[in-house]
């Protein structure tokens, strides 16, 4: 087994890239776990409380939890992902069950950020993408997806994606064994990371 990380900032392509080595990797051979699925439950706190809350803080995810269940999928066992709900900022009742594959890929922002994390990570990329694609990107996806204006998104970035992404994640590049600059477009970075992956398999 192999477990891969992916990490870069917020809007940076890390979907699109996770995609684009799915594409060259062997049918039903690659898992992909989510770091925002373990973002810790706030159900128990007023919703108020839920929306102040800092999701680019590494204090956010259950690390713990991911780690173990990445511990448990090398030794041939099952786990079920947690569900997460932007909309309630909360966990769901459902789980997803993933099975042990060849190939693991841990994909988020804060991939990196966690020293127990990265020892578990074979092969490690960072996703990199200038600022003012990578806002362009969190406004469309925040309006459609979790339901908030353009000014909530503009004055949370200011607030707290912006500086959490200089102090949490951009310095998580040197931990990183390849860089991505443009994200999913830039499909020679991609093919040598998955040429990388083939054959370690």
């Amino acid at each position: 087994m192999i477990i891969i990380g992916i990490a870069g900032g917020t809007g940076s392509g890390k979907t699109t890239v996770v995609r684009k080595i799915i594409e060259q990797l062997p049918q039903n051979e690659v898992a992909v776990i989510s770091q925002d699925s373990y973002y810790k439950d706030n159900s128990h706190l007023p919703m108020e409380q839920r929306k102040e809350i800092n999701f680019d803080h590494p204090d956010s995810i259950e690390f713990s939890l991911l780690t173990q269940h990445l511990s448990e999928l090398k030794t041939g066992k099952n786990i079920e992902e947690p569900r997460y709900s932007y909309l309630t900022c909360s966990r769901l009742e459902q789980t997803q069950t993933i099975e042990p594959k060849s190939v693991i890929i841990v994909e988020g922002i804060l991939v990196l950020s966690n020293a127990s994390l990265r020892d578990m990570l074979d092969i490690k990329a960072f996703v990199d993408c200038d600022s003012d694609l990578r806002l362009s990107r969190v406004i469309q996806r925040d309006i459609i997806e979790r339901g908030r204006d353009v000014q909530e998104v503009l004055s949370r970035y200011e607030e707290t994606v912006r500086p959490s992404h200089l102090q949490f994640i951009e310095p998580t590049k040197r931990f990183a064994d390849i860089i991505i600059p443009q994200g999913g477009n830039n499909t020679v970075a991609i093919s040598i990371f998955t040429n990388f992956i083939l054959q370690n398999l």
